[in-house]
C-alpha cells in the first residue's frame, strides 16, 4: 500500500499510531536522576564512526518556516529506544521524507506537540532521517517513550513490522549503527541493561521508580504498548550484537 494512496490526514493519523503514551520533554531537572548504565562501564571508552545522516531540511519542506519552540538538552545518552511508526511498508524509498513529514504534520498538528517526537527515523532502505532538531549529535531530549525520555534516544522504523512482517535487512543494519554511535559517548554496550528514572506514572512504572531496562530497548520495555511489533522486537537481539560489534566489543 503507497502512503500517496492516503488523504493527508488519513496518512497523518495511520502514523501516529504507534506514538500512544509519547510525552513532551519534561524539565531537564529529572535528567539528573536519570539513568546510570548497571554495574558500572569499562575503563576503556568504546565508540562507533557516525553513519550518515539525512538532515531533516529534506523532509521539512514547506513546513520549514513553522516556529520552533527551542530544544532541550540531557548530559549524556545511555539508552535507545527502537519504535516503529505503524504506518504502511509499501512506499518508495524515495518517498520516506513525504511520510516523516506526514507524521511531523499529524504530531505538530493534530497533537499540537513542539516538534516531532523521535530523534531519528530509518527507512526500509537503511536510510537515516534527522527527526527532532537540536542536532543529531547532541544528546537532545524526545518525546518518543513516555516516562523514559531523559539521556535516551528514539529511533522510529518507517512501516508496521507486526508478526510475520519481514523486516528490511538495511533498516536492520541502520538502526544498528545508529544506536552504536549514540550510545559511544557514555560507553554504553548495546547488549547490557541501563537504569533509568521513570519521569512518568503512565509508563510501566511509576515517576521516581528506577527501573533496569536494555540499553538498546523497543517501545514496549519502557511503556504499555507492542511497539515495536513483534517482528522487529524478535530482530533486537541482532541489533544490539551488531552494535556492540561496531563499538569494538567483544566477547
Amino acid at each position: 500500500m503507497i502512503l500517496g494512496a492516503l488523504p493527508g490526514l488519513a496518512a497523518a493519523v495511520a502514523l501516529v499510531l504507534c506514538a500512544e503514551g509519547v510525552e513532551h520533554a519534561a524539565t531537564t531537572a529529572l535528567a539528573a536522576r536519570s539513568a546510570h548504565p548497571a554495574g558500572g562501564r569499562p575503563a576503556a571508552p568504546h565508540t562507533a564512526a557516525r553513519p550518515r545522516i539525512v538532515p531533516r531540511s529534506v523532509w521539512l519542506a514547506d513546513l520549514a518556516g513553522r516556529r520552533q519552540p527551542p530544544p532541550r538538552y540531557d548530559d549524556e545518552v545511555v539508552a535507545v529506544f527502537v519504535h516503529h511508526t505503524d504506518s504502511p511498508n509499501g512506499y518508495d524509498c524515495a518517498d520516506a521524507p513525504r511520510v516523516i513529514r506526514h507524521l511531523y504534520a499529524g504530531q505538530t498538528g493534530g497533537r499540537d506537540w513542539d516538534d516531532i517526537g523521535y530523534n531519528f527515523l530509518v527507512d526500509r532502505c537503511g536510510t537515516i532521517y534527522e527527526g527532532r532538531a537540536g542536532g543529531v549529535d547532541r544528546p537532545v531530549t524526545g518525546a518518543h517513550t513516555q516516562g523514559f525520555n531523559h539521556r535516551t534516544t528514539g529511533i522510529a522504523a518507517l512501516g508496521t513490522f507486526t508478526a510475520g512482517v519481514e523486516v528490511p535487512q538495511p533498516m536492520i543494519d541502520a538502526i544498528a549503527a545508529l544506536a552504536a554511535w549514540k550510545l559511544g559517548p557514555s560507553d554504553t554496550d548495546p547488549r547490557k541493561d541501563v537504569r533509568l528514572t521513570s519521569s512518568n506514572s503512565g509508563s510501566r512504572y511509576a515517576a521516581g521508580v528506577t527501573a533496569v531496562l536494555p540499553a538498546l530497548a523497543g517501545h514496549g520495555d519502557g511503556y504499555m504498548t507492542s511497539c515495536p511489533g513483534a517482528a522487529l522486537s524478535a530482530r533486537l537481539p541482532e541489533i544490539r550484537r551488531t552494535a556492540a560489534r561496531l563499538q569494538g566489543r567483544t566477547g
